[in-house]
Parts: structure tokens; sequence; C-alpha cells
């Protein structure tokens, strides 16, 4: 037929950012369940029309749906008909990587997934190789196919890559991870923390370990594991694999290791690197100890593959934050802004507040506006309140809860002695406040679970003051 001549030049499941000459996954919520996703979805075999009208070439849609309904069986000549479209857009994915055959990292965790990813892609193409990688936060039984196809899309082609670095997320006991592998099996798999989130849909702390131990359990025979010796529940894994392990870590003896650490100068951090293959004077420049970590899994990453360490060090030299994960923003009117608003559990935000009290060079207050954190299961009040406790020791001049459980936060510091406490409604509120009261010599940290929205903050300081490098 003539639809199959026609070239695919891209893959979507929203028809609002369809594109020309896209193939349209139209996903329904028979899909998402036997996918193991949590929550009701809308169908998409609604939309098909609106994404052919945004110029999707075809749409792959569910057999028994379009059988049921008269306008989908007029649209027949460019539907392609599946049982399940989830499974059918991880088939084409699996069998793209099968034919490319090249060695996958595997990246997971409860927190540093992405940053860890942008590290280790990062200081693989500084090393030569040609990476493809996880876009933005794609790491679940969408996202990671998504990420696959990025190879046969837009005119590029599987041979253009050498190696892939691919997030791989859960956050329910369906066994995610065990479907992620399934499609693109990891020669390298890092795990890089095991802490209490997504605990409203997995329980207990020890069922995230075990489903995140299925990465492990997932590896290419002989395949590499990576794993953080600072992490008791991560370094259980090592029973999961019967290849190589390679640890990383800070606190306790491991392969890669960071020496001499200075966090001295906030927004950098200086080590000297010690791997199996020697030893490295080293500059990061980004902020606290878990990005530190964050940098030690890709250095093992690296040296798995081989790659000196002086290379390595090198290519930190030049890493980044990903957006809204640590970003620094200097301010002409003189005072900073950490936006690490993209998530937040319990040891990342104590990790944060710990680099910001700790932080001196031109300091004169210290300021932590933290939101309401997620998907903490029936003991979120409490782990709030303890986090509020632990800030106000640390020493910070400032803090502010946002929204829901924020109270909370505000509640354990107020509890702990902490006078400058306090609780925001809502990030819109707390915004309003922040434009009139930041100072010269403001050190702000901004952070909180995405859909707390706590980024309104750093927009809202952004369009009221300058830059620095913009005056």
């Amino acid at each position: 037929p003539e639809l199959f001549e026609k070239e695919i030049l891209d893959f979507s499941i929203d028809s609002r950012t369809t594109e020309s000459g896209e193939l349209f996954f139209a996903l329904s919520q028979p899909d998402y369940e036997r996918a193991g996703f949590n929550g009701q979805f809308a169908d998409a075999h609604n939309f098909i029309q609106s994404a052919f009208e945004r110029g999707a070439i075809a749409a792959v849609a569910r057999r028994d749906r379009v059988t049921s309904d008269t306008k989908l069986e007029g649209l027949v000549d460019r539907l392609l008909l599946v049982d399940d479209a989830i499974a059918a857009l991880q088939t084409l994915a699996r069998k793209v990587y099968e034919q490319w055959g090249r060695p996958v990292i595997g990246i997971t965790g409860s927190a540093g997934k992405t940053t860890t990813k942008e590290l280790t892609a990062h200081v693989l193409a500084h090393a030569g190789h040609r990476v493809l990688k996880s876009e933005r936060n794609y790491n679940n039984g969408l996202g990671l196919p998504l990420s696959v196809l990025q190879m046969v899309s837009r005119g590029r082609r599987p041979q253009d890559y050498d190696l892939a670095v691919l997030e791989m997320g859960m956050s329910s006991p369906t066994h995610e991870i065990r479907r992620l592998v399934q499609m693109t099996p990891p020669d390298v798999g890092v795990e890089l923390m095991v802490a209490p989130v997504h605990l409203e849909h997995l329980g207990t702390i020890e069922t995230i370990a075990a489903m995140k131990a299925e990465l492990i359990e997932g590896l290419k025979p002989g395949g590499i594991a990576v794993l953080n010796a600072d992490d008791e529940l991560v370094m259980e894994m090592k029973s999961k694999t019967d290849g190589p392990v390679l640890t990383f870590g800070i606190q306790n003896e491991a392969d890669v290791m960071a020496r001499d650490i200075d966090m001295s100068r906030f927004g950098s951090i200086q080590f000297l690197l010690q791997t199996p293959e020697g030893k490295a004077a080293a500059k990061l420049p980004m902020t606290g100890g878990h990005n530190l970590m964050n940098a030690l899994a890709a250095s093992a990453v690296a040296t798995a593959l081989k790659i000196k360490p002086e290379l390595i060090a090198d290519a930190l030299g030049s890493a980044k934050p990903p957006k809204m994960r640590g970003e620094i923003a200097e301010f002409a009117a003189g005072f900073t802004v950490v936006d690490d608003s993209y998530n937040s559990n319990p040891r990342s935000l104590i990790s944060m507040a710990r680099t910001i009290a700790e932080a001196r060079e031109k300091v004169k207050r210290r300021v932590i506006i933290a939101g309401e954190m997620m998907e903490l299961g029936p003991d979120a009040p409490a782990m709030h309140r303890e986090v509020g406790r632990e800030i106000a020791q640390l020493g910070v001049d400032v803090l502010w809860g946002v929204r829901g459980l924020g109270s909370e936060i505000v509640a354990g510091a107020q509890e702990s002695g902490m006078q400058s406490a306090r609780f925001f409604v809502s990030s819109d509120e707390a915004a309003a406040t922040a434009v009139d009261e930041a100072r010269e010599g403001d050190l702000i940290l901004v952070k909180g679970s995405r859909s707390v929205e706590t980024d309104k903050v750093v927009k809202a300081l952004k369009a009221r003051f300058p830059l620095a490098d913009e005056r």
C-alpha cells in the first residue's frame, strides 16, 4: 500500500506536539495498565484525527478499539492495527536496539539519575565516543523506547552511535525496570542510591531496593555492575550478579573515590579522583556532595570502559548541571539562586541544605525554599517534620515551606527553635514574597517536587531582576 512507501521522520505519543512526518502511537488505558503505569489516562484514539491534522503520516491503534468506532474505521487506510500500542512501541525499540547491538549503560537510583546520565554521556563523549542518551528524564516504559528510537529519527542512523546511556526509572512494584532491561539489556548497570521515594506505591524501602536491583539482575552475561559503596542497600546487590563489580564512594573504601575534597568555593568542587587506573586532580563546576557522588558514578562507568583518570577529570571540568537540577543563577543585585526545583526527597533536600549552610564566600544570608515532597507514603508528615528539624540544626538563616506538607517542614524547624521558618500555601505566594525580600548577599536554594512548581519562584526572580551577565 501507499502508506508503507512513506518515510517516518519521528515518533509521537502526544497529539498536541505531533509534527509533520511522524508516526503517532494512540495509547489507551488497557495499554497503560498492562505496562504497569499507575492512574487513569486519556484514550488517545480520540485524538488520532488531531494528530493527522498536525501532519502525522500514520497512527498505531488498537484493533479492538478501531473496529468499534465508525469514525476510526473511516481512517483505517492510515492506521497500523495492533493488540497493544505500548507493546508495539516497545517492540519497535527492541528491534532497533537488536540491529544496532552496541553497549548500553543503564542508570537507576532513587535520585540523581538524570544528572548522572548527563555527566556520564559528557565524559564518554569527551573521550571520543558517539553517545546516544535518554532525552530529558525519559526513563520509563514510554521514555526509554522513545530514546532508543532517536537512532532512526530525523535523519539519524544507528551506526552514528557507539553506545547508549539510558536512565531506567520505576515508581511502582510492577517490575518496571525488569521490562526496561528486557528492551535494552545493559552492558554496564549503575545503582546510585536507595531512598524513601514513591513509598505511596511501593510501601517499604526494601521493596524499592528489590525493584532497583532488577537492573543488576538484568545485566548482559558478564556485564559490569557499578555500585555505590556508601549505600548499604545498594551494596547488597552484589549478590545479584556473577559478573564484575566496580564500586564508587566517598565515605567507604571503593574502586573509584574522591579524596582531598574541597567544597569551600560555592558552585565548585575540587578533589583528587582515584581509580584503579590511577589518580588525577579534578574540578566539578557543580554544587553539593550528592553531585560529587553522581560524578563518581560517571567516573566509574568511564573506568569500566578503560578511560584514563586524566581524561575523566578533564571532562568533568566542563560539565554543567541539567536544567532545574542545581543550576546556579547569579543576579546583578548581588544574590545567588540555586535552582533545584525539578525533584525532591528527604535525602536530596538535606544534602543540598547542608551545602547551602556550609557556603561562606560572599554569603550574608542562607535561604532555603523547600516545596512539599511527593509520594512518600503514610509516614510523609513525619518525614517532612524531621527534614525541618535537620535543616534548623544546620544553621540556615531562613526556611520557607511551600504547599501541603511543606507546613510540616516549617513545624519541624520551629520545634528546633528556628524563628525564621514560614509556610506558603502555594509557589505563586512564595514567588511574590521572594521578589520583595531577596537582597544582596543572599544564597537561595529553591527545591521541590515537580508538581509543586517551585520553579515559579526562580522564574519570578528572573522576571524582576537581571542576571549578573545581563548587566
